[in-house]
Parts: C-alpha cells; sequence; structure tokens
C-alpha cells in the first residue's frame, strides 16, 4: 500500500480516537449529570413515552451497533490482513462507546432489552476466511455504515426527545468518519 494512504489511514484513525474520547467525555459528563439530579426527576423521565420514531431510532441504532461490534469482532479472528484488523479494532472500540451512551438513554425512558446484532450480516460473513471474509466485511461496513449516517442524521434533524436528538447529533460525526474510513479500506483493498 502506498505510503501516503497509510498516513492517511492513521491520522483518520487517530481523528476517530480523538472523537471517540470526546464522545466518551460526553457520555461520562452526562451520567454524571443524571446521577445527580432528584429520584422525582428520574422517575418522571423513566415515565415519559418515547414517540414511535425515537423507538425506532433507539432499535435500529442499537442493532447497527450491535452488528457492527460482532462483525468487527469476526474480522479479528477470520482475517489475516493487518489493516482491517486494524479498522475492525478501531470499529470495535468506537461503536462500544456509543452503544454504551445509547444505552443510558434507552434505560432512562425504561428500555432495557439489551440491542442484537442483525443474524443475517453475521451469519453471510461467519464461514468465510482470509480474502474472501476481508472484501465480504468491508462490503457489510461500507453499507452499514451509510445507513447509520441517514439513521443518525434523521434522529439529529427531526427526533423528538431532546436527549436522543443531542446524543444522534454529538454521534453523527463519529459515524460520518466511519463511513469515510470503511470507503478508503475499500478503496485500498480493491486496489490491492
Amino acid at each position: 500500500m502506498p505510503r501516503k494512504t497509510l498516513i492517511e489511514l492513521n491520522s483518520l484513525c487517530a481523528a476517530t480516537f480523538a472523537l471517540g474520547c470526546a464522545f466518551v467525555s460526553l457520555a461520562h459528563a452526562q451520567g454524571e449529570a443524571a446521577s445527580g439530579a432528584t429520584k422525582a426527576a428520574a422517575a418522571m423521565s423513566a415515565n415519559e413515552k418515547l414517540s414511535p420514531g425515537d423507538q425506532q431510532f433507539i432499535q435500529d441504532a442499537g442493532q447497527a451497533g450491535a452488528t457492527e461490534i460482532a462483525a468487527s469482532k469476526l474480522a479479528l479472528s477470520k482475517s489475516g490482513d493487518a489493516q482491517v484488523k486494524r479498522f475492525a479494532q478501531r470499529m470495535i472500540a468506537d461503536h462500544a462507546k456509543l452503544a454504551r451512551n445509547l444505552d443510558i438513554l434507552a434505560k432512562r425512558h425504561g428500555i432495557t432489552a439489551a440491542p442484537s446484532a442483525d443474524s443475517a450480516v453475521i451469519g453471510s460473513l461467519q464461514n468465510l476466511q482470509g480474502a474472501e471474509f476481508d472484501k465480504a466485511y468491508i462490503e457489510k461496513v461500507v453499507g452499514g455504515h451509510q445507513k447509520a449516517v441517514e439513521l443518525f442524521k434523521k434522529e439529529s434533524e427531526s427526533g423528538n426527545d431532546a436527549q436522543l436528538k443531542t446524543a444522534a447529533t454529538r454521534a453523527l460525526p463519529i459515524i460520518q468518519h466511519h463511513y469515510e474510513m470503511a470507503q478508503q479500506l475499500a478503496k485500498a483493498k480493491a486496489s490491492a
């Protein structure tokens, strides 16, 4: 791979890490603020009903994150490509942070069921190895992040719950950056 592409990918990874750290700081600050709230306010918040659109966002965003993590864990064991494995490690770390923040917000509204990965996506990757796995994995993460960008953008623009809308707005740049990284990885592997 050309040195310039590696340098650009390393810069993107560093930027993603910085965004992830900022998102974790936000989640921590939100968690501290929530723990300082009165019990009455917390009970009131948990009893508030989410709109069907916001409920769907929590479900779809949770499944997208769980799918990304599960697929990336498969990449760590099934790929022989160091670049694919580095990308997968970054996706696991970043999506785990995003999932924790979404989980906090879901629980505030009484949604306690853990999201599950899309079994069709994971099933399509499980029996693949090496370069064949890499190609399929990269296709899945490009497509998955494209859908996630649309999902988070829609929630950030038209969500009804202020906390979910804010969380989606803050997560959107990270998801967009992941999409760009996935596209660059696809391009790099196509020319290899």
